[in-house]
């Protein structure tokens, strides 16, 4: 004999949806496209070309970048050119290197860039390198 349903009865599902899952999927997948790039270290700059041969290993040291309107950055963190000494001091104290990389951007000034090569060399950093990348049109 069959019992009578109860106008509140529910039955109770076993299945996932998987509609919502695959939403909450896409809407992460997104999420995740659009951040990545923005993870990227770095200040956007256009490094001048040359046809100098790459270094091989990675090398070590503490980045010090000048951007196209003259802002000069310490490992991509921006600082002011009247505690530019301190701020790299401090620095070059946390990763304990004495090694300085000067990435300049192919629009600044010359005299912007020898400017900041004339305080490292005044805080008696010897070891400077310049970061060039190479011409589009050259092999790598």
């Amino acid at each position: 004999m069959r019992r009578p349903r109860s106008k509140r009865g529910y039955n109770a599902m076993s299945d996932i949806n998987i509609a919502n899952l695959v939403d909450v999927v896409l809407v992460l997948l997104i999420i995740f496209m659009i951040s990545a790039p923005l993870l990227q270290s770095g200040i956007e700059v256009d490094l001048p070309k040359t046809r100098a041969p790459a270094i091989e290993e990675q090398p070590d040291g503490i980045v010090v970048t000048i951007d196209s309107v003259g802002g000069i950055y310490i490992n991509d963190v921006f600082t002011r050119l009247d505690r530019f000494e301190q701020d790299l001091q401090r620095e070059m104290r946390a990763e304990n290197t004495s090694s300085v990389y000067l990435r300049g951007d192919s629009s600044v000034a010359y005299g912007r860039a020898i400017g900041v090569i004339g305080r490292l060399k005044e805080m008696g950093i010897e070891n400077i390198g310049l970061v060039t990348s190479v011409p589009e049109n050259e092999p790598r």
